[in-house]
């Protein structure tokens, strides 16, 4: 049997006037997940490269990669599969959230901006988010760890 390794992915924590950029996790209306934005990494290419990549792909937007503050990582037992996640904050250098812009792959169609209060009344993963996003390393604490969950959809 041919051994299977987790799937790596980078996510961005983007502030703005204290509220958090989120999008949503799953295409075709089958969730009401939340998530930060962000994707797979392929190979030959940085994470901070590969996080620029997919913030545009899913909102348009042009981010400069600062600080790693969360490892998050999640698995469906049943399919073999694990993805281990790495958030790094992000600042927002060109563009606005606009909503005729698409996403290429066609999975990303909701994009907003939450505050901290906002959270309470949304579904998103990973539970750790608010404190990652509103403290994390820059206020003086360690980088974050998230253990190992069954994916929720």
């Amino acid at each position: 049997m041919k051994p299977r390794f987790p799937r790596m992915a980078v996510r961005a924590l983007i502030l703005q006037h204290n509220r958090l950029l989120l999008v949503n996790a799953y295409g075709g209306g089958v969730s009401d997940l939340w998530c930060a934005p962000g994707g797979g990494v392929n190979l030959g290419q940085s994470l901070p490269e590969n996080l620029i990549r997919e913030v545009h792909e899913e909102t348009g937007l042009t981010v400069a990669v600062g600080a790693p503050v969360l490892v998050n990582e999640f698995h469906a037992p049943d399919r073999g599969f694990h993805q281990v996640d790495i958030y790094f904050r992000c600042d927002i250098v060109a563009g606005a959230l606009d909503g005729a812009w698409r996403d290429p792959e066609g999975i990303v169609t909701e994009r907003r901006f939450f505050s901290r209060e906002d959270l309470a009344g949304i579904r998103f993963k990973p539970d750790s988010l608010p404190e990652a996003a509103w403290a994390g390393p820059t206020q003086g604490a360690a980088m974050l760890y998230d253990p190992l969950e069954v994916i929720v959809q």
